[in-house]
């Protein structure tokens, strides 16, 4: 290279310089740009590293803020000064005056005829000896007073003969809990309080505190087993009698349980949810897998209508050969509702159509008509609405991209559209199974307080409780009086009547 250099000449040289600097001055700007670029890929990391974290500490971090103030600065409270308080008083004096003056309003609310009355006279002040009373003025209010708890006690008397050939003593009622210390009410307003107004035990023990009744929680966990426990034969009569059903809604919902094989963990666990819309019953059944197996016990000899949502495992029910699978329209709207950003105009076209369906069974729910008049109005309004709809998916499905969400929509519908249409079979059919997924929802509340179930045998025991609880909503039955009465009863009562503890037949029997 060095002696190829010399015999250049001067010219050749400095061209052969110029080329060289040019490739070095090339090479770093390439250098200054790559640490550029890592500059920028640097802050980047960092950035995106402190969103992840931001995001932990939201998710599972602490939710409480440490703050350690100045210590030099002055301690609270702080004194106002003698005319800031003066001043404030006559503004608090205004506000009571006006709190005392009746707001204006076109009406109030009725009290209820059936609440205990307390009454209150009030005559006036002064000397009355000389005056007649000439009439009053009635003024009600809806007043209320904390949950009263007493003791129940039991005398029993012990009578003997005179003669000594025995003794007879006074019989003990049936008790829910055989030597323990709760009665049926205060049993039924434990799982009530728990399981319709979602209050978590450890939250109810602090109320039993606040009454100065000191009970422990693991007593608590106790009573709470000890009767959902008495009411598995009448849960065992209400499983029976849901498989003989020929028409069933069912749907599921995820529960969190404590995994015994794992400390500290939680199993994913799911409730299938089986409702029987022509008796108005409800069943919750616990199970700690979503997979197929789940629904057999109940599904395996079921015979009739089953109305599902779109998932695997009740498509695999549907097709066995007594059973007439029912697609729910509710489903097939929500998969347009989604591609409306997607393909407006034609998901808009769709969601029309449906809406023209939901239109007729709302005639239908006014009209107060039976089972046949529903048949023939949907066959005579529904059926040319659901033919127009099935040709038009028909001629758009094949211009339309399968993984796009409209496509996606039309087949959901297209692939469905016998068990979308199954509900002209029948008028005691329903268009959708809104009704079972409004059943689930008592679940979703209950989680979101007191977050798992202790086990797999307490989620099946929760099921028991939500079950029946979900029919005395359906069926508009106070569900603290209808437990407390089961409990005190479900022992006793002959196993031919069983089903009188109903929650629908309690309703008839207090109507």
């Amino acid at each position: 290279m060095e002696k190829a250099l010399e015999n250049l000449s001067k010219d050749d040289l400095l061209k052969v310089i110029s080329s060289q600097l040019d490739l070095l001055s090339d090479k770093n700007e390439q250098i200054k740009s790559i640490s550029q670029e890592r500059d920028h890929l640097s802050q980047e990391r960092d950035y995106l590293k402190a969103q992840v974290e931001m995001l932990k500490r939201m998710q599972f971090g602490q939710k409480r803020e440490r703050f350690e103030g100045d210590p030099n600065q002055a301690t609270l409270p702080f004194e106002a000064e003698p005319f800031e308080i003066e001043a404030q008083e006559e503004i608090i004096k205004e506000k009571i005056e006006y709190t005392r003056k009746r707001p204006n309003h076109k009406g109030r609310a009725k009290l209820p005829e059936h609440l205990e009355v307390k009454e209150i006279k009030i005559h006036p002040e002064g000397d009355l000896s000389q005056m007649i009373c000439i009439g009053k003025e009635i003024t009600e209010e809806l007043e209320c007073e904390p949950a009263k708890f007493y003791i129940k006690r039991y005398i029993r008397y012990k009578y003997a003969a005179k003669n000594g050939e025995g003794v007879l003593i006074g019989e003990l009622p049936e008790r829910v809990i055989d030597k323990g210390i709760p009665g049926a009410g205060v049993l039924a307003m434990i799982l009530t309080d728990k399981y319709v107004d979602h209050l978590p035990l450890y939250r109810q023990k602090q109320r039993f505190a606040r009454e100065n009744i000191q009970i422990p929680s693991s007593t608590i966990e106790g009573w709470t087993k000890q009767a959902l426990e008495k009411l598995e034969p009448l849960y065992e009569q209400l499983v029976f009698d849901t498989k003989k059903q020929g028409y069933l809604q069912v749907d599921e919902t995820p529960i969190k349980v404590l995994d015994s094989d794992k400390k500290g963990a939680t199993h994913q666990g799911y409730y299938w949810v089986y409702h029987a819309p022509l008796e108005g019953t409800v069943l919750f059944d616990y199970s700690p897998t979503r997979g197929s197996s789940a629904p057999a016990p109940m599904l395996k000899n079921f015979k009739g209508y089953l109305q599902t949502d779109g998932y695997a495992v009740y498509e695999k029910y549907g097709k066995m050969k007594e059973i007439t699978h029912l697609a729910c329209w509710a489903h097939a709207r929500r998969e347009f509702e989604k591609a409306l950003e997607n393909n407006k105009a034609r998901a808009e076209k769709a969601l029309l159509i449906i809406q023209k369906l939901y239109a007729i069974e709302r005639l239908i729910k006014e009209s107060n008509l039976d089972s046949s008049q529903i048949k023939t109005l949907r066959l005579t309004e529904s059926l040319p609405i659901i033919n127009e709809f099935g040709q038009w998916i028909f001629k758009e499905i094949k211009n339309t991209l399968p993984k796009s969400q409209i496509g996606k929509a039309m087949t959901y519908a297209y692939t469905r559209w016998d068990a979308l249409s199954a509900y002209l079979y029948d008028g005691n059919l329903h268009i959708d199974n809104n009704l079972v997924e409004n059943a689930i929802r008592p679940v979703a509340l209950g989680r979101k307080n007191y977050l798992f179930a202790g086990s797999h045998e307490a989620a099946q025991r929760a099921a028991m409780i939500y079950s029946f609880f979900t029919i005395c909503k359906k069926h508009e039955v106070n569900p603290f009086k209808w437990l407390k009465h089961t409990l005190q009863n479900i022992a006793s009562i002959n196993h031919k009547n069983l089903k009188d503890l109903y929650p629908q037949n309690f309703k008839n029997l207090n109507m």
